[in-house]
Formats: structure tokens, sequence, C-alpha cells
């Protein structure tokens, strides 16, 4: 009997979503974007929430009437892959904002962390579970502080901030504050379709 391909749904509304399509469609998922309403109507096994402007994303987010139906389901365990701006919806606390989003991720996130004149930087490091990762950030959050039950997964030392915390996961919450999706490596991807 063929194994099923995963159904991935990408949240399309804004960002950096069709360098994660790619990628995932690559490694054999189906992929469907998520623009409004009725495409949560699709059955799906994980989401993918990526970079981009998260306060225009919480706001489109709340406009197309998509935030508390997309919340319910990653409460209820629907398995996520956040990078960059998605890390900051799913977060249970902004450090240098008074907003938040979906609020089902138990850390402190700061906002654009490392600076926008410093803009973007590239590292090689480990990420637990996965193995050495090319990570790319761009106007970058960094995770400030964890709950108990969040596993961190890995930790850059940059000039701008030393040591700080960059992936993160919680039950099915896989939280990145760089891109994987704009790196040749789809690791972090497979790892993500195998936690589903």
């Amino acid at each position: 009997m063929e194994k099923r391909k995963l159904r991935i749904g990408v949240l399309a509304v804004q960002g950096a979503f069709i360098e994660h399509e790619q990628v995932l469609k690559n490694l054999g998922a189906d992929v469907f974007e998520i623009r409004q309403l009725r495409d949560l109507d699709r059955p799906m096994d994980g989401l993918v929430l990526p970079g981009g402007e998260s306060t225009v994303q919480g706001k489109l987010l709340r406009d197309l009437g998509l935030f508390e139906p997309l919340q319910k389901k990653i409460r209820e365990g629907l398995p996520v892959l956040a990078t960059c701006a998605g890390l900051i919806l799913l977060a249970e606390k902004l450090s240098n904002d008074s907003a938040t989003y979906f609020s089902t991720l138990p850390v402190t996130v700061e906002r654009n962390a490392y600076g926008r004149q410093l803009g973007s930087f590239f590292v090689q490091n480990d990420l637990k579970h996965v193995g050495n990762v090319p990570m790319t950030f761009i106007r970058a959050p960094i995770i400030d502080h964890v709950s108990d039950g969040v596993d961190v997964l890995a930790r850059v030392n940059s000039p701008v901030n030393g040591d700080k915390i960059v992936a993160v996961q919680y039950k099915k919450q896989l939280a990145l504050a760089f891109h994987p999706e704009l790196d040749l490596d789809s690791k972090v991807h497979q790892y993500f379709l195998q936690m589903i």
C-alpha cells in the first residue's frame, strides 16, 4: 500500500512562504496555501508560519478570520514549523512589545534583536536532533527566556548579543529565529516532516 503524502498548510498572507512551499514539495509533501478561512476546511497534517512582518501577519490573520481557528488547531496539537516572524506569532510574551499573537509557545522573544542596521548574518551551527545546518538571520528575533518543557535546540553567539537561544521545540511546535527555507540544506524541513 502506498504511503499517503503529508499535507502541509503554509500561511501565505505575507512573507517568505513560497520558499517553504518549494522545500516541502521537493521533500514529497503535499502543500497548499492558507490565504482565507475556507482554506482551513482542507485536512492538514502540519502548518508553516513563515518569516515576514509579524505585525502585518497578525493583523491579516485577524482581518481574514484565520486567527482563532489556527490558534485552536495549534493548541490542540497541530504540528507547526515557525520561522522568524512565525516564532514571534507563537511566543507567549514579547520582551519589547506589548502585543502577543497565538501565545501557544511558552517563551519570551525579543523582536529585531540583532538590530536593523546589521540586517542579516549567516552562521553554520548545530541544531539538536538535526545536526549542523546553515542559519540565515534577517532582522531576527531571539528567545530571551524559555519555560519548563521547552527544549532548546540551538544557541548562537553573535557580536551584537552574545550567546542567545535561536531555536526551540515545545511539544509539536518547532520555532526558529532563522530562515532554513533560504538555504539549500533541507534537514530542518525533513525533521519537521519526521516530527509529524
